[in-house]
């Protein structure tokens, strides 16, 4: 029998990319970026519990203009990872598995990011 050269696993030479490859990805390393994000959180809570002079450190670097854009970013992490997380519990229920269900639902919840990130960079940051 002879030898076929061909891919051990499936991947994206075979398939092709897709939305659904695009929404993988960036679900797992907004989640990646989140937990980057909570290293941040954590100093700030630290600092408020250790006194005035920690929180002021602590404020004026995460309070800085600098700052804004990084944590914009991270909201949108937060928006989008929650709502696809949600996507993905109803996918657990068994439903929405059809390719325009699919597709509609990884664009809603990108739009939904998108969206819920600006208004809280209008409403809470800027």
């Amino acid at each position: 029998m002879d030898r076929v050269e061909r891919p051990l696993s499936p991947h994206w030479q075979v398939y092709g990319w897709r939305i659904t490859n695009t929404l993988s990805i960036l679900h797992r390393l907004t989640g990646l970026l989140l937990s980057f994000g909570a290293l941040f959180l954590a100093w700030w809570l630290f600092a408020a519990a250790s006194g005035a002079e920690a929180y002021a450190d602590a404020q004026r670097v995460l309070g800085s203009g600098w700052f804004k854009l990084p944590l914009i970013a991270w909201a949108f992490c937060f928006f989008y990872h929650l709502a696809n997380g949600i996507r993905h519990l109803v996918w657990d229920t068994g439903a929405g598995f059809d390719r325009a269900q699919i597709r509609a639902s990884g664009w809603a919840v990108v739009a939904f990011a998108v969206v819920a990130s600006l208004l809280y960079a209008l409403i809470a940051i800027i």
